[in-house]
């Protein structure tokens, strides 16, 4: 019995969690708002976040594509030493920045390689995160206009138990059209 209590008194306090905080009348509804917070995020990256009025998204938006940046450039000039280097090698010079640490001048042609795999990969991530900041944006400002009032709720209730001769714990979901 306890355990059940203890059930329906967390229950009680999530219930809040399922609705939304703001109800919208259906004349405050915006049918472009969805397409400006897109259209803001694919002109500048994050401003339709801050059009969704979600200020804490706006950082994770520039880490996600800022950390895809570095990575790009930083492979980039990384393909750039190791091609330079190889070419350096096979036209007789000894003077490249690996000389010391790399012999054999394959390892540079898979130093390379490696460090355009990587720039290719990171250029998928800086344009995959661009589009997912725009469908972010997009997503949030449909859900803004969903509509959960009290006619759509989820509510715990307890079942006397007639026929079983002991109390249940349940949820009832109530659908009024």
């Amino acid at each position: 019995m306890i355990k059940k209590l203890i059930l329906l008194i967390a229950f009680l306090f999530t219930t809040n969690s399922f609705t939304q905080e703001d109800t919208i009348s259906f004349d405050e509804l915006d049918p472009s708002s969805p397409s400006i917070a897109a259209f803001y995020s694919a002109v500048f990256p994050g401003i339709g976040q801050a059009y969704n009025k979600k200020y804490w998204k706006i950082p994770i938006v520039y880490t996600a594509i800022g950390t895809s940046i570095y990575s790009y450039d930083f492979n980039k000039k990384k393909y750039w030493n190791y091609r330079n280097a190889y070419k350096s090698r096979k036209a007789g010079y000894k003077n490249d920045e690996f000389q010391n640490l790399i012999i054999d001048d394959d390892r540079l042609l898979d130093g390379a390689e490696f460090h355009k795999k990587n720039k290719d990969l990171s250029m998928v991530f800086i344009i995959g995160f661009y589009i997912l900041n725009i469908l972010d944006a997009n997503i949030d400002a449909h859900l803004k206009q969903y509509n959960v009032d009290e006619l759509l709720t989820i509510n715990p209730y307890i079942d006397p138990g007639y026929n079983f001769k002991s109390e249940s714990i349940g949820l009832s979901l109530n659908l009024n059209f």
